[in-house]
């Protein structure tokens, strides 16, 4: 029994001693580890000064800045294991190792980082546009390396993957800067075509932010089976662009219901026919 105490004691103090002894490097590995994030943090605070400066899209800023940060962060920990005395050959093959395993089980999430990069570097959009993708239609609140934010008409949030994002077709409505609204306004077939067309043009001519060029278009699209159908087609910017296609909808019904023009709608007629029954 004497004989184990005394191995333990053995035991424990030649761990001791190397514990007093590696002390000195633990310390300045903890040291080192904290004075790194500090000067991460400022190095990234410049970084996000640089770009409030400069005029850069957003989404770049984003990216660009994410990637500071996780740079420095992984050199930060490779020195702080390189200074607790790990070599750089092992150090370089278990982060190898590691990257190849993280690699296989996240397959998803490399493809939507792949995504993610391409959306940044071809920008078939950018945030602020309103889009449609996905069977999602929004405007676009945030960029980053895997997912993209949109809020919904709704005001909802949809999270979509940059993956799915960068492989599939992308409507950009912001693109241009302006947007063209194609209408139908349907009169009876008994209605004077002429004064329909110089009704709606009046509707269309008081609207401020229709653009005259492209000028406006106003033309006979159709021989319904009730109805004599235009095509009334305009450009607007995006701003006002819901606010002119509400009015101008709500003013032309008004202007052709006032002018005489009938606005008509589906409707059938029934004959009854008085059978004699003989007999």
């Amino acid at each position: 029994m004497m004989e184990k105490l005394s191995d333990w004691s053995e035991i424990a103090k030649e761990y001791t001693e190397k514990f007093i002894d590696y002390l000195p490097t633990l310390l300045g590995a903890l040291a080192l580890f904290l004075i790194g994030l500090w000067v991460i943090k400022i190095i990234t605070k410049y970084v996000e000064k640089f770009f409030q400066k400069k005029d850069y899209d957003e989404t770049l800023e984003k990216f660009a800045a994410y990637l500071i940060k996780w740079g420095l962060r992984i050199m930060l920990f490779v020195l702080v294991i390189t200074q607790l005395g790990v070599e750089s050959a092992s150090l370089v093959a278990a982060i190898g190792g590691a990257a190849l395993a993280i690699g296989l089980a996240l397959q998803g999430s490399l493809a939507n980082f792949a995504g993610g990069v391409l959306i940044i570097i071809l920008k078939p959009f950018k945030v602020g546009d309103w889009i449609e993708a996905q069977g999602v239609s929004g405007t676009v609140k945030e960029v980053s390396l895997f997912y993209t934010k949109i809020d919904t008409f709704g005001n909802q949030r949809a999270v979509i993957p940059n993956g799915k994002l960068s492989n599939d077709n992308i409507v950009n409505y912001s693109y241009n800067g302006n947007r063209r609204n194609n209408l139908t306004f349907g009169i009876g077939y008994d209605d004077d075509i002429k004064l329909a067309r110089k009704v709606i043009a009046e509707v269309l001519s008081e609207q401020k932010g229709i653009l005259n060029d492209p000028a406006p278009q106003i033309f006979v699209a159709e021989l319904g089976d009730s109805s004599v159908n235009f095509s009334v087609r305009y450009f607007a910017p995006l701003d006002v662009y819901w606010d002119i296609h509400f009015r101008v909808i709500e003013e032309t019904k008004t202007r052709l219901e006032a002018a005489g023009i009938s606005i008509p709608y589906p409707q059938r007629d029934v004959h009854l026919f008085q059978q004699n029954k003989e007999g």
